[in-house]
């Protein structure tokens, strides 16, 4: 799996989560179905909030890429408020299949971040 990050805004800064170490702390949570409709990233610019310009039709097409190569058996992870923190490319994937649920691990408590107010550039890939 290549390098990746949650990214989110707050009040001291850009907070990065390093994706493998969340699949790492969710690994012996319980896996359950819960309804895409409920996942809000979906009407947000995940994938494209935090560039500098905007997305080209090259940029939707890598994601695409992504998209068809995501496997549904792997569950997406939700923080403990219910928000994303890995798996959107399989969320599309879904919905673009017909399914009306997922499989997910949701924390209890969400992690703390690997990296605070650290631009994305700037992260480690």
């Amino acid at each position: 799996m290549r390098k990746q990050y949650n990214l989110r805004k707050s009040e001291q800064g850009l907070k990065a989560w390093d994706v493998h170490r969340l699949i790492e702390l969710s690994k012996d949570l319980p896996v359950k179905s819960i309804l895409l409709s409920d996942i809000k990233e979906v009407n947000e610019p995940y994938w494209f909030e935090h560039n500098t310009n905007l997305p080209t039709c090259a940029d939707v097409l890598n994601h695409m890429k992504l998209v068809q190569q995501a496997d549904l058996k792997y569950p997406i992870i939700l923080c403990s408020d219910g928000r994303l923190m890995d798996g959107m490319h399989r969320v599309i994937k879904a919905l673009l299949e017909g399914h009306l649920e997922i499989q997910a691990i949701r924390f209890e408590s969400t992690p703390e971040p690997d990296f605070i107010n650290i631009p994305v550039d700037d992260l480690p890939y």
